[in-house]
């Protein structure tokens, strides 16, 4: 597995193509050596594909949005192609199929819909995850309608960890459950603070247990780790990023 920069962490940092520039230059000096765009200001295309080629950063997946799927899917493929970008992600379902079974069944057929015409031009949608999906209905989590929903051959997923244990799921058997259909997975950690907070923490930091988590993406082949912090509370992102870079080069993850 390659570690990669999910770049929501660092949204604050690039806001111009000149902030973009510099960022890419500092997570190069990180270490990492890939990326996940999201949270991106506004840059053509193939200027953002130079920047990221010129400091040796590979573009290893997307977060697009829904709108964009479902009614520019022509030209969300030809920005990947120009980005050579073979995973195109969601970010998060729709509010509106939420909150009921006949929602998430919805939300899994256009899911397969968008994802078998993805295939067909060469690429692979991925589906990410939040706390949400793990509400049940009749018996069953959103999570598992999506997974037994969707065509496997269409519709992969990139679980993210700290939701999947922010849910009450087990992480490791989620990264099991997906085998064969998640290449692409969000590395976050999760500290409780004595008040008993929940905060979002660098990898190694916190309570999740990553030495599991790392074998189970070993186990079923996960090519991409995107390290990610929703929110950095007394460090920038960019230590943040580097702390859990640090951790995962001693856990044995992959560069």
């Amino acid at each position: 597995m390659r570690i990669a920069v999910q770049l929501f962490t660092l949204r604050d940092y690039l806001k111009t193509p000149e902030d973009i520039s510099e960022t890419f230059k500092r997570i190069r000096n990180m270490g990492y050596r890939a990326i996940q765009l999201s949270g991106m200001g506004p840059i053509d295309d193939r200027a953002l594909k130079a920047l990221a080629d010129r400091e040796g950063l590979a573009i290893c997946a997307t977060h697009v949005s829904y709108d964009e799927l479902v009614h520019h899917l022509d030209a969300v493929i030809e920005r990947h192609r120009v980005w050579e970008s073979r995973y195109v992600g969601l970010g998060s379902m729709p509010p509106r199929y939420r909150t009921s079974l006949e929602g998430y069944d919805a939300f899994a057929k256009e899911m397969t819909d968008i994802g078998r015409r993805l295939d067909k031009a060469g690429f692979k949608f991925i589906y990410h995850n939040h706390d949400f999906e793990f509400t049940k209905f009749e018996g069953r989590s959103g999570l598992d309608i999506l997974f037994a929903e969707t065509d496997p051959e269409a519709v992969d997923f990139e679980l993210d960890v700290f939701w999947v244990q922010a849910g009450g799921g087990d992480v490791t058997e989620w990264i099991r459950k997906a085998n064969g259909r998640m290449k692409v997975i969000h590395l976050k950690d999760m500290i409780i603070t004595r008040e008993g907070e929940r905060r979002f923490g660098e990898i190694g930091e916190g309570t999740m247990n990553f030495k599991g988590i790392l074998q189970a993406c070993k186990e079923i082949g996960v090519e991409w780790g995107c390290v990610e912090q929703d929110r950095c509370y007394d460090k920038s992102p960019f230590e943040c990023l580097e702390i859990s870079y640090g951790n995962l080069m001693k856990l044995g993850a992959g560069a």
